[in-house]
């Protein structure tokens, strides 16, 4: 893949790994608040070999994106930042979104006046998350405003947030989600801005807007949710269902809400079958 930038909304650069042949299927994959486009490493090499066009962007204020000078982090600019992207393709892609992801593609299909996208995976992220998962993972992302002092201490922190998953042996992949400055300390690689609520929607009009973005969704639709997650309740799935016409939801066992990194192999699978009945792909299809 090669890394290529994009003009976002205020002007904010955003960088991409894009791969694959241009003239097939294309499919945008959209990371969660906090993480950047590594966390698609994997998924994004079997979908080139599958025949997509592949484009993972970093997210505004994450990863090797820019950062909002005045703060800009609200649904808007995520929102505008992948029409943005949107706009440079021939056809509409497939949105594949987790969690922060997820919710920027289904707001900008369900609010989209024509045809913006080919179909909507949602990565363990459904309009109305339960409150209590959601407030653990920011209290995770604001609980080490100072950094880390090595990279032992950081996947300390992850361990404790996740422990479901096995800890991995070799901590320098962690590097694609922090930089170390100048003090030697580590820090996670996104504008701590991000979290600020005076940046944000309220939660009442987050919820409305996402609500009435669900019922104009009329792409095909999956939900891929970790069986284990602490975001999305079998309740909310189902109401899921309910809202978008024809929308299927897969469980994936063993995995909680980073369900491509706590089973990409079950994930991958999942999004494999559904893209190529819902989109094409494959070597011989355009």
């Amino acid at each position: 893949m090669q890394l290529q930038h994009y003009a976002g909304v205020g002007g904010v650069s955003l960088a991409a790994d894009v791969g694959g042949d241009p003239a097939r299927p294309p499919v945008i994959l959209m990371h969660g608040g906090g993480q950047t486009r590594h966390a698609w490493a994997r998924a994004a090499r079997e979908l080139i070999a599958e025949g997509y066009h592949v484009i993972c962007p970093d997210a505004r204020g994450h990863g090797d994106s820019g950062w909002a000078e005045d703060g800009n982090y609200r649904l808007d600019a995520f929102s505008g930042d992948l029409r943005a992207i949107i706009a440079t393709l021939a056809r509409p892609p497939a949105l594949i979104g987790a969690s922060l992801g997820g919710g920027t593609a289904l707001l900008t299909i369900g609010e989209s006046e024509t045809p913006i996208a080919s179909a909507l995976v949602l990565v363990d992220m459904v309009p109305r998350p339960d409150p209590v998962g959601v407030s653990n993972i920011v209290r995770f992302m604001g609980a080490n405003p100072q950094g880390f002092a090595s990279l032992e201490e950081a996947a300390d922190a992850v361990t404790a947030y996740n422990p479901h998953r096995p800890r991995a042996r070799d901590h320098t992949g962690l590097m694609k989600n922090l930089r170390q400055r100048a003090d030697g300390r580590f820090y996670w690689h996104w504008d701590p801005k991000f979290l600020a609520p005076a940046h944000r929607l309220n939660p009442e009009d987050y919820q409305a807007r996402m609500d009435a973005a669900t019922r104009r969704v009329r792409v095909p639709t999956l939900l891929v949710r970790g069986a284990m997650s602490d975001i999305v309740t079998e309740e909310a799935a189902a109401e899921l269902r309910r809202t978008i016409p024809g929308s299927e939801v897969v469980d994936v066992a063993g995995a909680g809400h980073m369900v491509a990194g706590d089973r990409n192999d079950a994930f991958n699978a999942a999004i494999s079958g559904f893209l190529k009945r819902h989109v094409g792909g494959g070597a011989g299809t355009l």
